[in-house]
């Protein structure tokens, strides 16, 4: 692994300082906050110093190139940059559920998960807690961890903060939620996450490239995008998937998800208190056809929670 060069430079025990010295007045994310996290101070996230997670285990319902045969080492941190209305997750990423632990628990983790059999370490909602994973992955490497990391993001990310990935991360897993800033806020407080998710895109295919995969079909590295279809085109599709065929290229790797459904607080809003309808799904398949883009994978529509 890359990141194995990293740690002998000592070039990864200055990014985990450098980390660290940004939580002092957090700027890890777009919100930039700037509360003091070292002093247990909260901001957006909902974060304080150590790391904090919801669970840690080994998890089949990925990508086929991150789960495979054996599972993706999945490990679910607590808060989250966004605050969707719409969140499956929201004990975890809104009410803080989970457990504080160290990083050298986290480390621990990393390699049971590793020992287990995981054909990566996936992290879930990372963005916040990155000084703190690099940290982890710093105990962890002269223990004998050598799994490729899976960075699964939001994609609402500052390229600063990216930059300190670069060599770490191995594959980007990121969303692209919204085409329209609008959007972006009313349904999940992330004023200006067009630029910030389009920029960091484009940033993590610099560091990874496409989807490179191994005689079984796993991930080795790359990039591979998220884009949940949502009712009444609120996701901007249609904008959205033209946008990666030409400035990521048509080679790009898309999941183009079908599972949304009214969770949270989307049940009490009107256009979204609703699964989607298979118009509204086939409009997206449609753009992606459209915008040349074959790497990937389309779902179908849950009858139990789309509409008909």
């Amino acid at each position: 692994m890359q990141y194995h060069a990293l740690y002998q430079s000592g070039e990864l025990l200055n990014r985990i300082s450098e980390g660290y010295r940004r939580l002092a007045a957090c700027d890890l994310c777009p919100h930039r906050c700037g509360v003091n996290r070292i002093k247990g101070e909260q901001g957006r996230c909902r974060s304080g110093l150590k790391p904090r997670i919801a669970s840690a285990n080994l998890h089949r319902g990925e990508e086929p190139p991150i789960s495979g045969n054996n599972g993706s080492g999945t490990i679910f941190f607590t808060g989250c940059t966004l605050c969707c209305v719409f969140c499956q997750n929201f004990p975890i990423s809104q009410q803080n559920n989970g457990e504080t632990i160290s990083t050298a628990e986290l480390a621990r983790k990393m390699l049971q998960l590793q020992k287990r059999g995981a054909h990566n370490i996936n992290l879930v909602t990372p963005t916040h807690w990155l000084p703190q994973i690099l940290a982890a992955l710093w105990l962890a490497i002269p223990q004998g961890f050598n799994l490729p990391i899976v960075w699964n993001t939001s994609g609402y990310e500052t390229l600063d903060a990216l930059q300190l990935l670069d060599g770490v991360v191995s594959v980007y897993l990121p969303d692209m939620k919204y085409s329209d800033d609008a959007q972006a806020v009313e349904l999940s407080a992330a004023p200006g996450y067009r630029e910030f998710n389009r920029s960091a895109l484009q940033e993590m295919l610099r560091q990874v490239g496409h989807l490179q995969v191994d005689e079984d079909g796993i991930a080795l590295k790359g990039l591979i995008i998220r884009h949940l279809v949502l009712p009444q085109g609120r996701a901007g599709s249609a904008e959205t998937l033209p946008w990666i065929a030409e400035h990521l290229g048509i080679d790009t790797h898309i999941a183009l998800m079908s599972q949304y459904f009214p969770a949270h607080l989307a049940t009490a809003l009107s256009g979204i208190n609703r699964g989607l309808t298979h118009d509204e799904y086939d409009a997206a398949v449609e753009a992606l056809e459209e915008a040349t883009l074959e790497n990937g994978w389309v779902q179908e529509l849950d009858q139990e929670r789309g509409a008909v």
